[in-house]
């Protein structure tokens, strides 16, 4: 009877009075014929589904059929839902392929409509089929009574979760498949029980939908434009909809709001999140991938997806693969709830913390994103910050913190987000106009969040505020940057394996990765990763999670309303410098606050991008001087202070700056403490950091010095001798006779240059004078010792003297040993120097060096066998041990050293030169020369002689002038 029934649409019960108008208006046959013909009968029920199929996509033209009618057909359509026998259209439009693919399977139960549902996109299907198999599906779509199978399987899950028990909603709503998929999916998701038979029904309508988008009727009315533009021809195994994803993120075009929409809520529909298997697209693309990297994960898991995330960008992702899951995880990544594990682990704290709906409830007044934003705003929160809301914060509201299992989803989720902007929701939609206007040409992994971060201070301020929030949370978890940390894998495996371990990073990894930076495991990827982390850091000091706890209420106190990181740290070092100098008993910079300060200090030093003043002062001759030396290990700082000379005058100020704070603090000096790391550990484990340098001087000569570090410590000390502002030992010793004896030196210089040596020069004059003080005077000893050993720590010989030095001494100028025997030639070659510059520099050289004969090594190294046997006794200093030699020679019971003896007479004839030409300027020099005059005793005796015949004279003769009485002395 069935059979008979359905065979002739006229023998329905009520079918013919229901439907007899649209049935006429629609064309579909002809009633008042009576056509008996079984196909044209069949083709009656066809036309009128598909009319109702045209009106529910608001097709043009679209007939508005009556809902009587409707009902009716729908009810047809659930009756012969159970044998595709009685679906007459159907029947003999698939009745070959039926015996084609569904050959073995028995009639009954919808079990044949099934079949042909998982074999509609093959290549041997015919198209009539195809087309009634798809007018069929979107009748489900519909109502899901038209499947037999779904209705009966599901059937107790339905009525246990109340999924058809809305009195709000109208019973068309209700009966929709997309309505049960999202009433039982909520089960699921909420942990509740739901049938193994449902679920695998469930699994197979949630495929379907994602294969082909025409069964959802709003994808139909609302991308119709961007099919047409972008998707035409694509629309077998979901990929017209893959398509449409891929307008969605922006690959493609631009897409409809209404389209958007449409879109996001079929994936919610299907959830393909908790199944890769539902959207076919994916899994054939990604099949290889998921063989190879996520073989370990049980098929169908939701981790695949996650698996994959975890390999996007790496050698085994294949580009199909990847296009395909960025495309899906777009639309996940919108709505939290479509990550099933975060979703799992993370609703009650939504529901706590951030005022989320159920699974299957939506708002309008909700931007996508927002639930994942309130969520790892609350991940970051600390434990001292207050547990679960029970504590305040400073401004005095109530703080709370995610439960540990919440935490490393949503940490999970950042790790991939990383990957692709566009998988940021909040970050997309709020930075969209910055991006277009910064960031267009920057297409590569990982390139726009960058580019956001480099132009960080033009963006408005919501994508400021964004990208802000961002970047603070990577400086507290730096494993947020998963392109990094696979880049930087070495070197964490190599240096830094025991922070990575750490489930919580707070800094430690990254700061470890920047004190590794040169290390032979970091590559070019890892380090140009790092140091623009860096760079982003001196942006904002919060941006440094170590720093902005340690001193954030160091900055509130003593630095407020002051942002940038560069700034703050200037700020505060200033602060302890100022009250190291002033000895204050107790300082105001707290002790975490200045032992991270010192880090970042350390850090800064490396690269002169990451002081954004020397480096914006300087990039014009960074370009001109140093285009060929690379960033970073402070080279280009180097660079810089070796061609100081050629700098603009902006330039030049600021790395006299710079140099100013290096000497006072040498730990600060990058160069000297990379080139001599070996040396510090060698001599200097003792010795505190500001007097680093000084303990590398002393041990200069050592013969387990590294010659590379001696180099760089003779480079310190020709640049400490240019100024005395930059030897701060020199400057304190020093610091009431350089007024006092160099006030006119000083009257003449600008802070911008340097004195190239003029007032210790000047020093070095009144030391031979001896009027120094005590302190001064041992300070320019060793100076004077230094520069007479290397003629280049002597910046005025150096100015005056470079011609005749290539002239005269070019041998001993080009050895690499330096033991005094520059000065010695141009002493000896005195005659012969023509520049004046240079012959006054050469005289005053001859004139310290009466003073101690320290300070002439030549002489020193001569007489020194000499100096041990006659003048044992004699100490050192204000030319003691010259007198003695100077006698010695004189007395012919002593018998010197013929070298000794050589060198002395030398002197001799070049200081009597001297003399003639350089008379003394000064009751000071006049007795200097008479002193180490080898006629000393006889000019000394003519003196006293001088003055006892004067005395004589005026005690024989008396008065020479006129008596006067007292009376005229009185008036």
């Amino acid at each position: 009877m069935t059979s008979i029934v359905f065979s002739d649409y006229r023998l329905i019960c009520g079918f013919m009075d229901n439907c007899r108008e649209d049935i006429n208006s629609l064309h579909c046959g002809s009633i008042s014929t009576g056509e008996k013909d079984v196909h044209s009968q069949g083709e009656v029920i066809a036309c009128l589904e598909k009319g109702l199929v045209r009106e529910a996509e608001e097709q043009p033209g679209a007939h508005a059929i009556r809902p009587d009618c409707k009902k009716a057909i729908m009810r047809v359509a659930e009756l012969s839902s159970d044998d595709f026998h009685l679906d007459r259209y159907l029947y003999f439009s698939c009745r070959e392929d039926r015996e084609r693919f569904c050959e073995n399977t028995p009639a009954g139960e919808g079990r044949v409509y099934k079949c042909l549902f998982n074999h509609k996109f093959e290549e041997a299907m015919s198209e009539k089929c195809r087309e009634a198999l798809t007018t069929r599906q979107k009748l489900i779509t519909q109502d899901y009574k038209v499947s037999y199978s779904l209705a009966k399987a599901c059937k107790t899950d339905l009525r246990k979760y109340r999924c058809s028990m809305d009195t709000n909603m109208p019973r068309a709503r209700e009966a929709r498949l997309s309505y049960l998929l999202l009433c039982l999916e909520s089960a699921v998701h909420r942990g509740r029980t739901v049938s193994g038979e449902c679920q695998g029904e469930m699994l197979d309508y949630r495929r379907m939908l994602m294969e082909d988008f025409s069964l959802s009727p709003e994808i139909v009315l609302h991308c119709r434009g961007e099919i047409e533009a972008h998707c035409s021809g694509l629309h077998r195994k979901g990929r017209t909809l893959h398509c449409l994803m891929r307008v969605g993120r922006g690959d493609m075009g631009t897409i409809d709001n209404l389209c958007q929409k449409a879109l996001q809520t079929l994936i919610q529909e299907a959830d393909p999140g908790a199944d890769y298997r539902i959207d076919r697209a994916l899994n054939e693309a990604c099949e290889s991938v998921i063989q190879t990297a996520c073989k370990h994960i049980r098929n169908g898991d939701p981790m695949i997806l996650s698996c994959l995330m975890e390999h996007l960008y790496t050698e085994k992702m294949v580009e199909d693969c990847e296009h395909r899951l960025l495309e899906l995880q777009y639309f996940i990544a919108r709505d939290w709830k479509l990550d099933p594990i975060l979703y799992k682990k993370c609703q009650g704290d939504a529901s706590r913390l951030c005022h989320a709906h159920g699974w299957n409830e939506t708002s309008e007044m909700m931007p996508p994103g927002a639930i994942f934003s309130c969520l790892y705003r609350h991940a970051y929160r600390t434990e001292e910050q207050g547990r679960r809301g029970n504590a305040v914060d400073e401004t005095g509201r109530r703080v709370f913190v995610l439960s540990r299992d919440c935490k490393v989803e949503v940490q999970r989720i950042l790790h991939q987000r990383a990957l692709d902007v566009k998988l940021d929701p909040e970050l997309q939609r709020r930075c969209m106009t910055d991006l277009g206007k910064w960031c267009s040409e920057k297409t590569e992994s990982g390139q726009e969040l960058e580019c956001l971060q480099d132009h960080l201070e033009e963006l408005v301020s919501e994508c400021r505020d964004v990208v802000g929030n961002l970047t603070e949370l990577a400086s507290e978890d730096i494993q947020i940057e998963t392109l990094l940390m696979r880049a930087c894998e070495p070197v964490i495996q190599s240096h830094c394996h025991e922070v990575a371990d750490n489930q919580i990073d707070t800094g430690d990894l990254m700061e470890c990765l920047v004190q590794n930076k040169h290390q032979k495991e970091m590559n070019d990827k890892c380090a140009v990763g790092v140091t623009h982390f860096q760079l982003v850091q001196i942006k904002d000091f919060r941006f440094s999670y170590k720093f902005k706890m340690a001193c954030k209420e160091d900055v509130l106190k003593l630095c407020p309303n002051i942002k940038k990181k560069v700034d703050v740290v200037l700020c505060l070092s200033t602060t302890v410098r100022n009250d190291t100098l002033q000895d204050v008993k107790e300082q105001r910079v707290s002790v975490k606050c200045r032992k991270q300060l010192r880090v970042e200090e350390l850090e800064m030093s490396e690269d002169v991008r990451l002081e954004p003043e020397l480096y914006d002062s300087c990039k014009q001759d960074i370009g001109r001087l140093c285009q060929n030396v690379a960033f970073g290990n402070a080279q280009v700082i180097e660079c810089l202070k070796e061609n100081k000379r050629q700098l603009t005058q902006r330039c030049h100020h600021r790395v006299f700056k710079l140099q100013e704070v290096e000497m006072m603090d040498p730990e600060l000096d990058f160069q000297l403490m990379r080139v001599c790391k070996q040396m510090i550990r060698r001599f200097c484990t003792e010795a505190d950091a500001k007097n680093m340098l000084q303990c590398l001087k002393q041990n200069k000569n050592s013969e387990l010095m590294d010659p590379k570090c001696k180099q760089m410590i003779t480079k310190r000390q020709i640049t400490q001798n240019t100024d005395y502002r930059l030897n701060p030992v020199l400057r304190k010793s020093c610091k009431a006779d350089i007024p006092k004896f160099c006030q006119s030196i000083l009257n003449k210089a600008t802070g911008d240059s340097e004195l190239e040596g003029q007032v210790v020069s000047c020093l070095k004059l009144k030391y031979a004078d001896q009027r120094l003080s005590p302190d001064c005077e041992d300070q320019i000893r060793v100076i004077l010792q230094e520069s007479a050993l290397d003629y280049r720590l002597d910046p005025q010989l150096q100015i005056h003297c470079t011609d005749e030095i290539s002239r005269l001494c070019p041998e001993e100028a080009a050895a690499q040993e330096q033991t005094g025997q520059v000065e010695e030639c141009l002493k000896v070659n005195l005659l012969k120097i023509k520049v004046e510059g240079c012959k006054k520099e050469v005289l005053n050289i001859l004139k310290e060096s009466k003073a101690d004969i320290f300070v002439d090594p030549v002489l020193h190294t001569a007489c020194a066998l000499d100096i041990k046997h006659q003048c044992a006794a004699i100490p050192p200093g204000r030319g003691r041990q010259m007198s003695c030699l100077m006698e010695a020679l004189q007395d012919k019971r002593v018998r010197l050293q013929p070298e000794c003896k050589k060198r002395l007479q030398d002197r001799i004839d070049m200081w009597s030169y001297a003399a003639k030409v350089a008379p003394a300027e000064g009751f000071s020099d006049l007795a200097m020369q008479v002193m180490t005059s080898p006629s000393k005793t006889y000019i000394l005796a003519m003196i006293g002689l001088s003055l006892c015949i004067l005395f004589l004279f005026g005690l024989l003769c008396g008065r020479m002038t006129k008596r006067l009485m007292q009376e005229q002395k009185d008036r």
